[in-house]
């Protein structure tokens, strides 16, 4: 469309053009104007009020009422509001008497080309920030209002490999939206949050990854740390599962710096948060080497580059802490009496990389009393673990309290706590009598974070950071620590700034405390021996019972195998008997006739029962023969005798080769059977 204005118009809307965009060349001006065909006029609505909205621009931009501009084109922060349509027109909120206001002349301040529309003046995107969930992945998209929910789910395509066709795109206010959606025409805020759900994807397996990443929780990692500003290298070692806060707070045990002014330098990309455990951090395994030193704060910088020569200058923080610890501000506890600490200490309490925990003790005992007297706390010389058996894990009538004190050297309450109060003969009993005392040097950094670590190890982090927490004029520290059943109970902490007074009422008031757990595991130990006599009597009864019938069963087993094994001879004996007395029925000569033409004898036997026994020999047969038919009737002549009774003799006395005859056996004779004894 072509547009014909009058000269006047053209000078007013140039002046116009040129106040607004800064641009000094009228020519350049004129021909940007002319190259968008002078199409300022949207509408016929607007026809006439263009011009006059000129005219008035140029008018006030001639007068100096600052406050005429304002009523007629407000203003905001910059923003020039505009009563067409709602529109605002960003742009710099210059004024008119001050020249440096306007705008410098550039080439991205040239005019732009206007396209055909309805609106005055083109307006410029807004800017839309989204932070898509994906499983366990963040992906932040920043797209202006004009795209579409499409080119999201293309962006998200390339950051999470997920073709948009498996993409279901979650979390809209105003319910699902299709993929042409217009995000301006959602009216969406400018910091929106939405989700990714894959249904049709099967879920990653993660068996590999959680067992490579329980192995690095159970790694010990090596940190090789150099503290910058003194130039001093730490070896620290610290399981896979601690967290990168951890390493921090024991960092700043070690150097006084703390975590929010530690500046660090080796950190893999992947460590973004201290909460992150070292095993999921990426860290070379087994060592890794850091760098830390201190941040230097705006105030410190601002002072350091006005003031060179400041040795003592405050610090100002971020999140609005008055003061750092002393140390930060260059001064050195000794020095507040005028020499410095070096000068205070003689030879340490404790070596600093002691192997054992009991050497370093013996040589705490030695060095104490060599400074305060042999009037001191008996200090039990072993691992704090050997403290815990001694106190904790004996019969409940045994048990005492654990006082673990930590002694400082660099403190200036140190000598006062120790040969006045420690070491007073009150307290002493009274530790002797109820305490079992351990002690550890915390002057050192190295044994400093050797006991936070034993802290945190027996006592729970909640301990360890409020000992952690202590400064060093707080020092030095008695722990009251009581023994239960599942954990180990810290009853008190006592800072060295106390009286003889005050610090026997702790005790006692420890003591109390003590006392009335100790009573109630007594009694639950009594009870507990109580059952466990009576069920060892009952096991004990049941034991006897049961070797009792054991005993029983085994003599009746016993018994029945003698009786079983003699009832085998006795049957073996009458085989044996039967087998000997058939042998000699079968040799016996055969019984002769009563009319023989030889001498034939009758002899009568009487057995032990009262039966008689007759049988016919020859007289001239041996007396064996009377012998075997003796024996093959059941009676051996070795085991009866046969006796004649006019005149009685002994038969079987007599030679068994000699006939009947001649042993006066003929022709008759009654003999007598008799058992030998």
């Amino acid at each position: 469309m072509e547009v014909s204005l009058d000269n006047n118009v053209i000078v007013y809307l140039t002046k116009s053009f040129k106040a607004c965009t800064g641009i000094e060349n009228i020519d350049e001006a004129i021909t940007l104007l002319e190259q968008n065909n002078w199409d300022l006029v949207p509408s016929a609505i607007f026809d006439n009020s263009w011009v006059v909205l000129c005219f008035m621009t140029m008018t006030l931009l001639e007068s100096t009422d600052q406050a005429a501009i304002n009523g007629v084109i407000p203003q905001e922060n910059g923003i020039l509001q505009s009563d067409y349509g709602g529109e605002t027109i960003p742009g710099p909120a210059f004024d008119p008497s001050h020249p440096a206001s306007v705008p410098a002349p550039s080439s991205s301040s040239a005019f732009r080309p206007v396209m055909p529309s309805r609106q005055i003046v083109e307006r410029q995107p807004r800017m839309l920030d989204f932070r898509v969930e994906y499983r366990d992945r963040n992906v932040d998209v920043v797209l202006e209002d004009s795209c579409t929910v499409g080119e999201i789910k293309q962006i998200l395509e390339n950051e999470l490999q997920i073709p948009v066709s498996k993409m279901l795109l979650k979390g809209w206010k105003t319910g699902d939206v299709e993929d042409s959606t217009v995000l301006k025409s959602l009216h969406l805020p400018k910091n929106n949050s939405l989700y990714v759900l894959t249904p049709d994807l099967p879920p990653p397996s993660s068996s590999s990854h959680a067992g490579a990443l329980q192995e690095s929780l159970n790694q010990n990692f090596m940190l090789i740390i150099t503290h910058r500003e003194v130039q001093r290298e730490y070896n620290l070692n610290f399981s896979g599962s601690s967290t990168i806060q951890e390493v921090k707070r024991n960092v700043y045990d070690l150097t006084s710096i703390p975590v929010r002014h530690q500046l660090w330098e080796g950190w893999p990309t992947s460590a973004t948060d201290d909460s992150m455990c070292l095993a999921e951090s990426g860290l070379s395994y087994p060592c890794h080497r850091l760098t830390v030193g201190r941040r230097a704060s705006p105030a410190q910088t601002r002072e350091q580059s006005e003031e060179q020569s400041t040795d003592v200058h405050m610090v100002s923080d971020s999140d609005g802490d008055d003061f750092e610890d002393a140390s930060e501000f260059g001064v050195d506890d000794g020095e507040v009496f005028g020499m410095t600490s070096s000068a205070l200490r003689k030879s340490p309490m404790m070596p600093e990389n002691a192997e054992n925990e009991g050497d370093a003790l013996l040589q705490f005992t030695a060095e104490f009393s060599s400074r305060y007297g042999d009037c001191h706390p008996v200090f039990f010389i072993g691992s704090l673990e050997a403290a815990f058996q001694e106190a904790f894990y004996v019969k409940a009538r045994d048990r005492k309290l654990l006082a673990i004190y930590l002694h400082h050297d660099e403190s200036v309450l140190t000598n006062v706590f120790c040969s006045q109060m420690l070491c007073a003969e009150s307290i002493v009993s009274y530790l002797s009598q109820n305490f079992i005392t351990w002690a550890w040097d915390l002057t050192k950094d190295a044994n400093r974070a050797r006991f936070l670590t034993m802290c945190n190890r027996h006592f729970g982090s909640v301990v360890a950071q409020t000992i952690r927490t202590q400064k060093t004029d707080q020092f030095p520290l008695f722990l009251i620590i009581m023994g239960k059943r599942s954990s180990n109970e810290v009853l008190n902490v006592i800072q060295g700034n106390t009286t003889v007074d005050e610090l026997m009422m702790r005790l006692m008031a420890a003591m109390e405390i003590f006392t009335a757990q100790q009573q109630e595991d007594i009694k639950d130990e009594d009870e507990r021996e109580a059952r466990e006599n009576v069920k060892r009597e009952q096991d004990e009864a049941y034991r006897l019972s049961l070797e009792a019938d054991r005993a029983k069963r085994e003599a009746h087993e016993r018994e029945m195998a003698e009786q079983f094994r003699l009832e085998q001879i006795r049957k073996e004996q009458e085989e044996e008997r039967e087998a000997i007395r058939l042998s000699l029925e079968q040799a016996l000569p055969p019984e002769p006739k009563e009319e023989n033409a030889e001498p034939v004898s009758k002899l009568r036997i009487r057995t032990p029962s009262g039966e008689f026994l007759e049988r016919r020999f020859l007289a001239s047969n041996k007396l064996q023969i009377v012998f075997d038919f003796v024996a093959s009737k059941g009676f051996p002549w070795d085991e009866f005798k046969l006796l004649s009774t006019f005149p009685r003799r002994d038969v079987t006395q007599l030679d068994p080769n000699k006939s009947l005859l001649e042993v006066k056996l003929f022709p008759q004779e009654t003999l007598f059977l008799e058992a030998k004894e």
